[in-house]
C-alpha cells in the first residue's frame, strides 16, 4: 500500500539562515525536548509524534514539538493525519558545526551517569 502523501497543511519552519544559536540552545535545554531529539537522532526514519512516550500531557507534548520546530531543530510534515518529525541535522551542522553531536554525546554520558548512580 503506498504511503500517504504529505498534506497541504504547511507548518511554519525557519529557513536555515533564520535559525539562531540561542533558540537552538533554549530548545535543547529542556529534558523532555532533549529526549525527543535523542530519539530522533537514533532513528533511521521520520517518527510520528505518537511514537514518543513522554511524561507530560498531550498538549504539553505539542508545545515541546512546536518549540523544537520553531527553533529549527526539527522539521515536521503531515502525512495524512499523522505529523512526522525529522531532525534538521544537516542544517544545524552547517550553521553550528559539531554542536548537535556534542550535545547528544553529553546527554548520553549524563544519562549513563545518572542510570549508573542508581545502581
Amino acid at each position: 500500500m503506498p504511503e500517504p502523501a504529505a498534506t497541504t497543511r504547511p507548518l511554519a519552519h525557519p529557513e536555515t539562515a533564520e535559525i539562531r544559536l540561542e533558540g537552538v540552545l533554549h530548545a535543547l535545554s529542556d529534558p523532555v525536548r532533549l529526549s525527543i531529539v535523542r530519539e530522533l537522532a537514533a532513528a533511521t526514519e521520520e517518527l510520528a509524534c505518537s511514537f514518543f512516550v513522554l511524561p507530560v500531557t498531550k498538549s504539553t507534548t505539542t508545545h515541546h514539538f512546536r518549540v523544537l520546530r520553531e527553533a529549527g531543530v526539527v522539521r515536521q510534515t503531515y502525512r495524512g493525519t499523522t505529523k512526522l518529525n525529522d531532525l534538521r541535522r544537516a542544517d544545524l551542522e552547517s550553521l553550528f558545526p559539531g554542536l548537535l553531536d556534542t550535545v547528544l554525546t553529553a546527554a548520553g554520558a549524563e544519562a549513563a551517569r545518572l542510570t549508573g548512580a542508581g545502581a
